[in-house]
Order: structure tokens, then sequence, then C-alpha cells
């Protein structure tokens, strides 16, 4: 018979953290609305269709992380590097971006942006 891995999710900073550290880097659907991530080094991970919907993400090396799909509206991203990321699909309305390294990050015409935000002044490449 086939082993069955019920995997928990990943539902606190802890955790990611925990794991970030022990080489995991698939956190797709992680439920992290809420969660202080400040100052964390999650370079490369995959946030694809994760809930971080108001984490406090300030400080935080995302590069090169797969947010395609990700809630992250209402999240503090001041001074956050989020070069080279995948932000396809991705809601960052109301999301604080001022600081934010965006440079050579990828969206789409799907992503969300906050009002007001130039995301081509930002570096941002536009995909169709």
């Amino acid at each position: 018979m086939p082993e069955v891995n019920f995997q928990q999710p990943i539902n606190s900073a802890a955790n990611i953290i925990e794991e970030y550290a022990a080489g995991k880097r698939d956190f797709e659907k992680a439920e992290l609305g809420n969660a202080n991530l400040q100052g964390v080094d999650l370079k490369g991970s995959d946030f694809s269709y994760a809930d971080l919907s108001t984490a406090n993400l300030s400080r935080a090396n995302l590069r090169g992380c797969d947010l395609s799909f990700a809630d992250l509206s209402q999240a503090n991203l001041q001074d956050a590097d989020l070069r080279g990321a995948m932000l396809f699909s991705t809601d960052l309305r109301q999301a604080d971006l001022q600081g934010t390294h965006l440079e050579k990050a990828d969206c789409n015409h799907n992503t969300h942006f906050p009002t007001n935000f130039d995301p081509v002044a930002a570096g941002v490449k536009m995909s169709e």
C-alpha cells in the first residue's frame, strides 16, 4: 500500500522560518495572513496561491520568489526585496510598497497594484 503524506498546512511565521532553514522552498498555498515575517530571508521560495494579506514583510528578502496568484493585499512590503519575483495575477491592492525593490519582477495585466503605483517606473516587467 502506498504511503500517504498528509502535509500539515503552513500557517505560521515560525513554521516558515524553520522549514526554510531546513532547505524547504515550496510554500504554495500557505495561510499566512497577518504573519510577521519582517526582515526574514525567504529568497527563491514558492508562495504561489498563498494568503499573505496584511502580513508584515518589511525588509524581507523575497528575491526571485514565485508570488503568482498570491494575496498580498494590505501587506507591508516596505523596503522588501522582490527583484526578479513572479507576480502574475498577484493581488497587491493597498499593499505598502514604499521603498520596495521590484526591478525585473514579472507581472501581467491581472496583477493588481495599489492605486497611483506605477509598476513600469518601479522596474517591473509587464508580460502578456
